[in-house]
């Protein structure tokens, strides 16, 4: 059996996407944050039984903006993901990690 050069997904990240700082790992980062963010906002909102048009109703932008946050395809303004989690009675933590590592949590 053939040994497999790479040990985790990082290594594997770093080969195919880019290594960690480029501009395309940077691109990859915040694409899948963007669709797992869209991921949580799809499945409270189904939770709570509401529709992408009842939803963004509640916090004034139309259907389709929905749509796209809950896709991925949107760069929201932190404002209005916000505005979202707020109408979903969900609480919302930012982290930020600076590049020495330090890590804040801002609620």
């Amino acid at each position: 059996m053939e040994q497999r050069k790479y040990k985790t997904i990082g290594d594997l990240e770093d080969k195919y996407i880019g290594k960690l700082g480029t501009s395309e790992r940077e691109r990859y980062e915040f694409e899948l944050s963007m669709e797992i963010l869209g991921e949580k906002l799809k499945r409270i909102r189904k939770e709570k039984n509401l529709t992408q048009e009842q939803l963004g109703k509640l916090i004034g932008v139309q259907k389709a903006q929905i749509s796209k946050l809950e896709s991925g395809a949107s760069s929201a303004t932190i404002s209005t993901i916000t505005k979202v989690f707020k109408a979903l009675n969900a609480r919302v933590k930012l982290q930020i990690e600076i590049e020495d590592e330090t890590e804040l949590a801002l609620s």
